[in-house]
């Protein structure tokens, strides 16, 4: 279950208005035969990937190892699957889903695999897609609910979250030595990391004094993917309106001095320094840092801001990213 709820946060907030979820499937001797997560809405769900994997392992067959559409790996594994799965077990971080929407139903697909035993962190809160559970035990499938439940929950929190109220993350991104102005900080897998999540994202958030000396455009140039709206949170409107910020089309650029238009939208992102930190306390659910190994070339950090954070996924690559929450 480790495995797949580190798999999961690979693509976390990645897949909205999806939820993030992993999935591995197990060899009758517990070995690992494959890992999965469901990577973006309206593409193949992790079971899907994860067995995608351990059938191409089992039987040699690589007709369907790259293919990314979830009704072909569906009909394909359904046709050709020879009782492979009859000895395997599988670990996912979430319910298997039980309804037909974009993709269809993994619960059907693992029920009719006649996969051994699924492992289950957290039962699916989403009242169109629950009982995936129920659908496997009718069918002589043994399922253990609750494994690594609390750390499945906590993936879980932005979906459960942005069902009913926007979530609201703040990022920002330093050196080693806490400085976080003074050009490009993190790595360019980080940078490209945080363009996919702006393609994601309803909203962004930035203080006016960033848009002033910064000058930045804030779109997913680097993922070629879309610009969300724009708050500037300043308490005059002078800008100079020739910077790229305010010529991206589609996109809605406001300049108010609160942040109740964080209310209209459900996935948003908050960026800047000190005083933007401070001033969004109270509206973000969970901070994101991208932390490069570097000292030196800054000045400003976040300054005096005392937070005590509780930490939710840690990656290291060429940068570290660092999803966290504040701890209660």
């Amino acid at each position: 279950m480790s495995l797949a709820l580190n798999a999961a946060w690979e693509y976390q907030l990645l897949t909205f208005p999806n939820p993030a979820v992993g999935a591995v499937c197990i060899g009758e001797h517990g070995e690992i035969l494959s890992l999965g997560a469901h990577k973006i809405a309206g593409g193949p769900h992790a079971e899907v990937y994860a067995l995608r994997d351990a059938y191409t392992l089992l039987s040699s067959d690589r007709n369907i190892a790259q293919c990314d559409d979830a009704h072909t790996i569906h009909d394909y594994l359904r046709t050709h699957h020879h009782g492979f799965f009859k000895s395997i077990s599988m670990a996912v971080t979430l319910e298997p889903c039980s309804h037909r929407g974009k993709t269809p139903s993994c619960a059907l697909l693992i029920r009719d695999l006649e996969i051994k035993e699924v492992f289950i962190a957290c039962k699916d809160p989403n009242p169109q897609a629950a009982n995936g559970g129920g659908i496997l035990e009718d069918a002589g499938i043994k399922c253990t609910f609750g494994v690594m439940e609390d750390e499945g929950q906590k993936l879980l929190e932005p979906f459960v979250r942005w069902q009913n109220n926007p979530f609201v993350f703040f990022k920002w991104a330093q050196r080693l030595d806490g400085t976080i102005d003074n050009g490009t900080i993190s790595s360019q897998t980080s940078r490209e990391h945080m363009h996919a999540l702006r393609d994601k994202c309803d909203l962004i958030v930035i203080g006016g004094n960033a848009v002033r000396n910064d000058r930045p455009t804030l779109d997913a140039r680097l993922v070629e993917g879309k610009a969300p709206d724009v708050l500037i949170y300043s308490q005059t409107e002078e800008f100079d309106r020739s910077i790229p910020l305010f010529h991206v089309p589609n996109r809605r650029v406001f300049i108010e001095s609160s942040l109740e238009k964080i209310t209209k939208y459900r996935l948003v992102m908050i960026e800047g320094g000190a005083r933007m930190f401070e001033a969004s306390r109270d509206v973000c659910d969970w901070y994101l840092s991208y932390i490069a190994p570097k000292i030196g070339g800054g000045s400003q950090s976040l300054g005096t801001v005392q937070e005590d954070f509780e930490v939710l996924s840690a990656k290291i690559t060429d940068n570290i990213i660092l999803w966290m929450k504040n701890k209660q």
